[in-house]
């Protein structure tokens, strides 16, 4: 008898002895000397992204960036509207161009010219005019400081789809 409580606290003392500790097993991590882990950003590029729908909304009406940054806008159209009765697309208008005549001349330049008038004059950047699930992008140089207005160039959208494009 003496001897299975013997047994039993021998085993048990062996067990708690085992368990617990603070050895952390599979968290460590391997470092090679003369390498480095690059999380740095490059504060010069900027990624901007901007949704369009069916009820002509874009997600976001406002953008900031600063002066000289290189930006990538990616505009998706979450809608299921066809190019020709829905389409969507990002213009991003020079200083001091009305958004009423700029829609009029881009209504007039037609499908054919992308819904761009003038050959884009009054234009900084624009993207492709997009169909429902469809996505681009367009890289540009953040112009001077000031407050631009963007637009979707699409006839009769502007007056909902539209936004301020600040750069400080």
């Amino acid at each position: 008898m003496k001897l299975t409580h013997i047994f039993t606290a021998l085993v048990l003392v062996t067990f708690l002895a085992s368990c617990g500790g603070d050895e952390k097993k599979g968290t460590e991590e391997k470092v090679t000397l003369g390498s480095k882990k690059s999380t740095k950003k490059d504060a010069n590029k900027v990624n901007l992204a901007l949704t369009g729908n069916d009820l002509m909304k874009f997600d976001k009406s406002e953008f900031t960036v600063k002066t000289g940054q290189e930006i990538t806008l990616t505009l998706r159209h979450i809608g299921k509207g066809d190019i020709k009765i829905m389409g969507h697309n990002f213009v991003l208008l020079k200083e001091g161009v009305v958004i009423p005549a700029f829609a009029a001349k881009a209504a007039a330049s037609g499908q054919k010219e992308d819904w761009i008038p003038e050959g884009g004059k009054d234009v900084i950047a624009h993207t492709k005019m997009l169909g429902g699930g469809q996505s681009t992008s367009v890289t540009f140089t953040a112009p001077a400081a000031g407050t631009y207005d963007f637009v979707c160039s699409f006839p009769g959208h502007s007056g909902l789809m539209k936004g301020k494009f600040i750069v400080e």
